[in-house]
């Protein structure tokens, strides 16, 4: 009866505005708005060099982009200013956003369906399986994504290692740790690093498989296997991490990875170990590949390529507003925006049918190192990115890594807190 009479109200009231006015036609259709807000941390200068392609690009196509900047590489701040528009009811239309958050969003039901664009353009034919995992949920695309990074490099100063008679690139843990010895013996900063969880996290990724080999690394990042995070290969990749402690300046609490960057750029430091889009903040310098600078894969990781993807998740906006949130996802994933941005970020495309033609002999290797990867299976998401394990574990393990790299446990204490940490975010 009560919903009977609901009905009954709504459609007196419906009829009565149809009339007040004097018997005018329904109001047309809402007009579509031309304009994208889009929340990102993308602010040093060869992230906001990428950007600014994406932008140009959808500015050409007639439509508005709104920044939304939050600084702070790996997002955690941004993932809070999301939070309170999200709870305020009015999210951005576009977030960059990574791994297992976006999983973590889309499970709250406030995703946009991209479905109809993802059909039309063919996107589950070229984006790799490993990225669909965090693109879709339950077989609905709510994301673009915008490139792959692999997170194990080490990007290292070559007229600094030429001047000190280290030969580059290096392949062993052991011959790492000699040429750190002979940088900082010369005054310099040996290894250029930023004190925060995320860049913690990103080294000890390389220091894990450094320590137990691919095979290691999934057992413990990825399986989250008890015996394995305990065991005595783990101490050893603490161990690796004192090594890399005793490399590192006195000022390094709090720094920018970019900022860090820039201390190898500028010859103040040796090495950073830092994923691929370190080379944007190098060629935005006017440095060049081979001449002024080299990467290498961290020594002991050689044939291991761990990823991340920076994609734009598109929340449910209005309904004028979808018409330009869904142009921004398509020239996400378009091939001439995947390389014009992947050759300034520093990155490889997202989808597997773009040519190498364009990119640098680091972008060509980057592409060739992360294909024999997948096909070898040692292709594996970064836990210091949010591709390896949920928020709450890749949380849990930030706190035990950065205690034990800022003294507050050694080697073994951090072995047992690591396995303590993990169980209790499970």
């Amino acid at each position: 009866m009560k919903k009977a009479i609901l009905i009954l109200m709504a459609t007196v009231l419906v009829g009565g505005m149809l009339f007040a006015g004097g018997g005018q036609e329904e109001p047309a259709a809402m007009e579509d708005v031309m304009e994208v807000e889009v929340l990102h941390w993308w602010t040093s200068g060869g992230e906001a060099a990428a950007l600014n392609v994406l932008k140009e690009d959808l500015e050409a196509k007639g439509i508005s982009w709104v920044d939304m900047p939050v600084a702070g590489g790996g997002g955690t701040e941004a993932m809070t200013v999301l939070r309170s528009r999200a709870t305020s009811g009015n999210p951005p239309a576009a977030v960059q956003m990574l791994g297992f958050d976006i999983i973590d969003w889309a499970s709250e039901g406030l995703l946009a369906n991209l479905n109809d664009v993802a059909e039309a353009e063919g996107w589950d034919a070229v984006v790799p399986e490993a990225l669909q995992k965090f693109s879709k949920y339950d077989g609905v695309w709510i994301a673009a994504p915008v490139n792959i990074h692999s997170t194990n490099w080490v990007w290292a100063n070559k007229k600094v290692c030429d001047e000190l008679g280290i030969a580059l690139p290096i392949r062993s843990w052991d011959d790492f740790i000699m040429a750190l010895d002979k940088v900082k013996a010369s005054g310099r900063t040996a290894l250029a690093h930023g004190g925060q969880a995320w860049q913690d996290a990103t080294m000890f990724d390389s220091a894990v498989i450094a320590a137990g080999g691919p095979e290691f690394y999934k057992k413990t990042m990825i399986d989250l296997d008890e015996a394995a995070l305990g065991s005595a290969t783990m101490k050893d990749a603490f161990d690796k991490m004192d090594q890399l402690r005793s490399y590192v300046d006195d000022n390094f609490s709090g720094r920018d990875w970019n900022l860090a960057s820039a201390m190898v750029i500028e010859g103040q430091a040796g090495f950073q170990m830092m994923g691929d889009w370190a080379k944007g903040e190098f060629l935005n310098a006017g440095q060049v590949p081979g001449v002024d600078f080299v990467a290498f894969r961290t020594p002991g990781t050689q044939g291991t390529v761990t990823f991340n993807a920076d994609q734009f998740v598109m929340f449910e906006v209005d309904e004028s507003l979808r018409t330009a949130q869904n142009m921004l996802a398509s020239a996400i994933l378009s091939p001439t925006f995947q390389v014009a941005f992947n050759t300034v970020k520093g990155s490889v495309p997202a989808r597997t049918d773009v040519s190498d033609a364009e990119f640098t002999i680091i972008g060509k290797t980057g592409m060739k190192e992360l294909a024999e990867a997948n096909s070898n299976g040692t292709l594996f998401g970064s836990m210091a990115h949010g591709h390896s394990c949920p928020a709450a574990v890749k949380n849990a393990i930030y706190d035990v890594v950065t205690a034990h790299f800022n003294g507050q446990y050694d080697a073994a204490q951090a072995v047992q807190e690591l396995v303590k940490a993990v169980a209790s975010a499970k």
